[in-house]
């Protein structure tokens, strides 16, 4: 491919200008990525992890052997056809790179500051420079409360899974899958197909919201087999799948031993004298997922509630969010599946390659169209599968006082409760400067839904009209934020004799050569660009 950064050395990388700067490596970030590429444009890609693929195509390391990775996943096929076509494409992948924040760096340009290392704890912070940014940085899990929860042996649902998939282990050999959403079917077959004994799938929502959409069904008819493909696995493995029902506490001295399962009304409130116990080792829990905005939020993109209560990114016809030159795909737009997440990384990789190119006509391409339909088709399933599963209401009355609900700061529900009735707390934030609740070492991504809860249940404000907005995205040690010169660029890495330097695979002070890899005029790529 001309002018391919693959055409120059990798510990040049950070001095290059990019068309395109994609976060997140997974079904978004790699669609989006190998469509920019495809159609001409010089595209870098930054992921925390060490492989491609994200949470959705999470695989083992090489040197762990598996034979067959693609066996815990379904459309393994889809996956290795977009591996190929990254490998083959010259884009630059800079894993282990932790994003912190993107900033405009000047006139038609974006800076994207990362710390490296498994944990963000490299040597030094780096910068990457680019025209346009496409965000998918995917989502995570929503935890809430309930007395037990913090005891060893509680993971979260898409947790148990990353660990059978990473790493070819089980959290457990008896293990309980509770909590809300699709996924929980997904784990549990996953688990017991690997050899864990799961003695129930514990919804707390029903399935027969889905009924009441026949129209969404059979638009998305693959959607209803892949339910029916894991619950048949989980019938003919003997799991029990137990709908309007919730783990409402846990059992155990050292670490989880059983755990209590309780009816529960449509609001999620727990119906009194039907709490049974199951005995198991392990507790796999998750409410659904949130969508991963904070990069956006900070730069003022505009959001939108959805149908589960989470905050996701507002975005146009051609996933491009309220900032000009920033595109979101995946998750970020709401939380929808593999299969939405490629459309939509695709859809946002051609406009971006189209307003790059000056080519307005790719996006408005048969492709293009095509895409459209089937990222509107699979978007009204995910506005069903939200609205289905969105946590009741009612879900607070599982906890008693003595319950954490910010684990970070060991701060419980009987001192959220107090806040809101005896100090006057009139919304979560304020609870928040009353307790430290949300003030630990996850910045409220796992309390937060909880302790907004607990607010409203005391007549507070539910939820804020929009996600708070953080300066940082991930935690950041002093000396990155050190690297920031006050025009808000990084500082150009030095090696130990002054000269400057990157810190490249190979690590700090190589030389170090800025370059513009952003393409030449369309008229130039007319033979490379599709």
């Amino acid at each position: 491919m001309p002018n391919s950064p693959s055409d120059e050395a990798a510990e040049d990388a950070y001095g290059a200008r990019y068309d395109l700067a994609v976060i997140g490596a997974g079904c978004a970030g790699l669609a989006g990525a190998v469509a920019a590429s495809e159609r001409g444009l010089s595209v870098a890609v930054l992921d925390a992890a060490g492989q491609i693929g994200g949470q959705f195509y999470r695989h083992p390391a090489p040197a762990l052997g598996a034979a067959r990775p693609q066996a815990l996943h379904h459309d393994w096929s889809v996956f290795a056809g977009l591996r190929r076509r990254f490998e083959a494409s010259g884009i630059v992948h800079l894993a282990g790179h932790h994003v912190w924040t993107v900033a405009r760096a000047g006139e038609g340009e974006w800076a994207v500051h990362a710390v490296t290392g498994a944990d963000g704890t490299g040597e030094r912070p780096v910068r990457v420079r680019a025209r346009t940014v496409l965000l998918a940085t995917g989502a995570y899990e929503r935890h809430l409360p309930f007395p037990g929860w913090t005891r060893p042996g509680v993971v979260g649902a898409g947790g148990a899974q990353a660990m059978l998939k990473s790493g070819l282990v089980l959290p457990g050999r008896r293990v309980v899958v509770a909590g809300s959403g699709p996924l929980l079917l997904a784990v549990a077959a996953s688990l017991s197909a690997a050899g864990a004994r799961v003695p129930a799938v514990v919804e707390a929502s029903g399935y027969t919201g889905y009924a009441r959409r026949p129209g969404v069904l059979i638009a998305n008819p693959h959607k209803l087999m892949e339910a029916v493909v894991h619950g048949a696995g989980l019938v003919r493995r003997g799991v029990r799948v137990r709908t309007r029902s919730a783990a409402t506490q846990v059992h155990g001295t050292d670490r989880v031993e059983a755990v209590t399962v309780s009816r529960v009304d449509r609001d999620w409130r727990p119906l009194p004298g039907t709490g049974r116990r199951i005995a198991c080792d392990v507790l796999a829990v998750g409410h659904g997922l949130v969508p991963q905005v904070e990069l956006a939020t900070s730069l003022g993109c505009a959001t939108r509630r959805t149908q589960d209560g989470t905050y996701a990114l507002a975005l146009d016809a051609l996933q491009e969010t309220s900032v000009r030159d920033l595109w979101a795909a995946g998750e970020t737009g709401g939380i929808g599946g593999a299969e939405l997440a490629r459309a939509e990384g695709e859809l946002a990789g051609i406009a971006v390659a189209a307003r790059a190119r000056d080519r307005p006509g790719l996006a408005r391409g048969g492709r293009v169209r095509e895409l459209l339909r089937r990222r509107d088709r699979l978007r009204a399933f995910a506005d069903t599968m939200a609205a289905v599963h969105a946590p009741g209401p009612g879900w607070t009355h599982w906890l008693d006082d003595a319950t954490e609900v910010c684990r970070c700061e060991e701060v419980s529900a009987g001192a959220v409760r107090a806040a809101l009735a005896d100090h006057g707390a009139r919304d979560a934030r304020t609870v928040k400067l009353l307790t430290r609740a949300g003030m630990g070492w996850c910045q409220g991504r796992m309390c937060g839904p909880a302790v907004a809860c607990l607010a409203a249940g005391a007549g507070a404000e539910s939820a804020p009209a929009s996600p708070e907005r953080r300066p940082l995205a991930v935690p950041v040690p002093l000396g990155a934020l050190g690297s920031i010169e006050p025009s808000g660029t990084a500082a150009v890495p030095t090696d130990a004799s002054g000269q400057p330097g990157v810190a490249g695979p190979d690590g700090p002070g190589r030389p170090h050569r800025t370059t513009d890899r952003t393409s030449p005029p369309a008229d130039e790529h007319r033979r490379s660009a599709n």
